[in-house]
């Protein structure tokens, strides 16, 4: 226990001889490494010691401590607790708190991973996130929706029962992709059964191929070019970054961001991802390696986004052993930024210039279209934006007006 920590002896009793006593001090640990400041240690503390004398209450041992026992906790006990102060009641700090412990109690093996759909779907779930990362090399975020998608589709057909995928009929497949009442759109009904392909191709390569539902997975009729991008002008651009003052949080930090976001195209991983290794300043190149594709390339550093990063890691960068470049300004530090992070901060800033809507994709098409408006060829704007096929590029000549005014014909005035 963290005999730092000023705390009152009926608090510490409840943490004495309970099921998570033996893994307080490891808990301690990882606050104190987190650099959590020692009102929020002993917030914390307080939060599990509460958490610890409910257990105790209710007979439950550690194998009983799981995501599902924590919601019951805070939904079920917390509104009408009579447990005898002084003990932590506010619902956010004690979701935190045991979030932590959780964590660290799975991290030292003292509980194993949430299968959170039952061992049954669960293992399934756990082998089709494997095949996603280790063969097909989607990011987390595409992991994460695909297997939301078929996590749904499991439950909702064999909910506690076995999983015999057999009896899995096409009618089945096409009521969960559409849904029993019209209004999903194109893209929706696309992405669930992409989803469910997806899941249909690691079926095959396990041996347990469902060839037989693919065909009955809808196709909503989408024409990706059909419209024209959203981008935004050289202006609005510059009033976007003009929003961050010496007033704004992490001021320099969101300012950097943004910088290459909307100088570079870069994705908000990408972003996330970047680490100092990454910038050779000498060459002026800044090295993407963990985007979309997991391929390494290596994209000209401006002067302007460069001097941004250097800005912000001389300024505002709080000492840190982590080799990310953009990292966390508040506890736990020495941990990079998440995605959540930079899409927070440019919808911040969306707000601060009064625009509607918080698409970040927006700043992405922006570059392409400048691109394209100084006369870049487009290979070299599908390589900048590391597109895979230059039809994904193609969009962006839509929006180039002046070269389309030049070959379009006159529109006649009376027809035929």
């Amino acid at each position: 226990m963290d005999n730092e920590i000023a705390m009152l002896p009926s608090t510490r009793a409840m943490l004495k001889g309970g099921v998570l006593e033996p893994y307080i001090a490891d808990y301690c640990a990882r606050l104190r490494l987190g650099r959590y400041a020692a009102n929020t240690r002993r917030v914390y503390l307080c939060c599990v010691a509460h958490f610890a004398r409910w257990l105790t209450t209710e007979g439950l041992g550690l194998d009983a401590v799981t995501d599902e026992t924590v919601t019951r906790f805070v939904a079920d006990h917390l509104p009408r607790c009579d447990c005898p102060p002084p003990v932590r009641r506010t619902p956010h700090e004690i979701k935190a708190a045991l979030a932590h412990l959780v964590q660290n109690l799975r991290s030292s093996g003292a509980i194993p991973l949430s299968l959170r759909h039952g061992d049954h779907i669960g293992s399934e779930l756990g082998a089709f996130e494997r095949y996603m990362d280790e063969v097909c090399g989607f990011t987390p975020s595409t992991r994460r929706h695909r297997l939301g998608i078929v996590a749904r589709f499991l439950v909702a057909r064999f909910g506690a029962g076995p999983l015999d995928l057999a009896v899995v009929t096409g009618a089945d497949v096409r009521l969960f992709v559409v849904g029993s009442k019209a209004g999903r759109t194109a893209e929706t009904i696309n992405a669930m059964g992409g989803a469910l392909r997806c899941y249909g191709r690691f079926r095959k390569l396990v041996g347990a191929p469902i060839e037989s539902l693919a065909a009955a997975i809808p196709r909503a009729a989408h024409w990706r070019l059909s419209s024209l991008p959203e981008v935004r002008s050289q202006s609005e651009i510059d009033q976007l970054l003009a929003s961050f003052g010496d007033d704004t949080p992490s001021g320099k930090r969101g300012y950097a961001m943004v910088r290459c976001l909307a100088d570079l195209g870069l994705r908000t991983i990408e972003v996330a991802g970047l680490r100092l290794d990454d910038i050779d300043w000498q060459a002026g190149t800044l090295r993407i390696t963990r985007g979309k594709s997991r391929r390494a390339d290596v994209l000209p550093l401006p002067p302007k986004t460069g001097q941004a990063i250097a800005d912000y890691l001389h300024i505002e960068r709080p000492q840190t052993a982590n080799r990310a470049v953009f990292v966390r300004h508040v506890a736990p530090y020495d941990e990079p930024i998440t995605t959540n992070a930079v899409r927070n901060v440019v919808r911040a800033a969306y707000r601060r210039c009064g625009w509607a809507g918080s698409r970040l994709h927006i700043l992405r098409h922006s570059v392409a279209s400048r691109l394209l408006q100084h006369g870049t060829p487009l290979k070299e704007i599908a390589d900048i934006l590391r597109h895979r096929s230059l039809d994904t590029s193609a969009v962006y000549t839509k929006v180039d007006t002046v070269r389309l005014a030049a070959v379009a014909l006159p529109w006649p005035e009376t027809m035929p």
